[in-house]
């Protein structure tokens, strides 16, 4: 079983953590092929904190709590885990699309095409391409807010590092990055698991956000994973948004959360963090009355 993990419990607002508070907790982490199959993992020894549990199929919760009676839920997030099924051809998965989708796919592409005086696309698979890969990425990671606002972009840490290249030299890495105007703009790491792809990291320039360089490098890598013909799942793990949706093919609902030992100091954490969140749910419905909520996020990402 792998050790306890210094995981933070995040008080954020919109895209800004605005506090974190360190725990000591165990990974007890649900694969899309535990989802679809039904067969949850075998849960781990607690952490010194407590654990924290990702991607569990929500319906499975109860099971999930009953393995660890006493201890304190909290920070649950239920979202619908969407994924693609790659048990077809590339142009079978585009037809599932509209017709008016697959023309803004291609409007896209051509945009960036003609903007940037067209555009390439280099495939990074073995340890000396993952070291070149990650030498143009981590710097562009940097720049995305997910990486200065919630310390979420790619990460650039040795360890890091050695498990990707370890990744690679099993062949368990697959890594794009999208150049136009002579430089690096928008990267997509997926490691492998099984016959599964993990949607890892995907992150571009901020400067160049209004051509869709994530969209584009998306549809091109697509492209390519379809034709190895290796894999059966693209799992986009946990979260939900309007890029998984659109290029997703199904979804699972599940939930992440953290269950705690019920010590004082765990149970004030978590109270306060729900008070906290239901805070801001109640303003951020305030602001969507108001018409507010575009210019809040833009100023939440400044």
């Amino acid at each position: 079983m792998a050790a306890a993990q210094t995981i933070s419990i995040d008080f954020t607002l919109g895209s800004r953590r605005l506090l974190s508070v360190p725990r000591q907790l165990a990974n007890w982490a649900f694969t899309l092929e535990d989802v679809l199959a039904g067969t949850p993992p075998e849960a781990p020894p607690s952490g010194p904190d407590g654990l924290r549990v990702l991607s569990a199929p929500t319906a499975s919760l109860p099971y999930v709590a009953a393995h660890f009676p006493g201890y304190v839920a909290g920070g649950r997030q239920d979202y619908r885990r969407h994924y693609i099924d790659m048990g077809q051809g590339f142009s079978e998965y585009m037809a599932g699309f509209s017709g008016k989708t697959r023309s803004t796919l291609r409007r896209k592409a051509r945009k960036l095409a003609d903007e940037a005086g067209g555009y390439t696309v280099s495939e990074h698979r073995t340890p000396a391409e993952i070291d070149v890969f990650l030498a143009a990425a981590l710097p562009l990671s940097a720049k995305t807010y997910q990486a200065r606002l919630l310390d979420a972009g790619l990460p650039d840490t040795p360890e890091a590092r050695q498990i990707m290249l370890a990744a690679a030299e099993a062949d368990r890495m697959r890594c794009f990055l999208l150049h136009a105007g002579g430089e690096a703009v928008a990267y997509l790491a997926l490691p492998v698991t099984g016959q599964t792809l993990v949607y890892a990291h995907l992150g571009y320039d901020p400067a160049w956000a209004r051509l869709s360089p994530g969209t584009v490098l998306q549809m091109d890598a697509l492209e390519r994973l379809f034709d190895e013909a290796r894999y059966r799942w693209f799992d986009f793990t946990e979260g939900d948004g309007a890029h998984k949706e659109m290029f997703g093919t199904g979804h699972a609902a599940c939930s992440s959360l953290v269950l705690l030992k019920p010590t004082l100091g765990n149970r004030t954490l978590l109270g306060a963090r729900a008070g906290f969140d239901a805070g801001a749910a109640q303003a951020k419905a305030l602001a969507q009355r108001s018409g507010a909520l575009g210019r809040i996020r833009s100023l939440l990402r400044a």
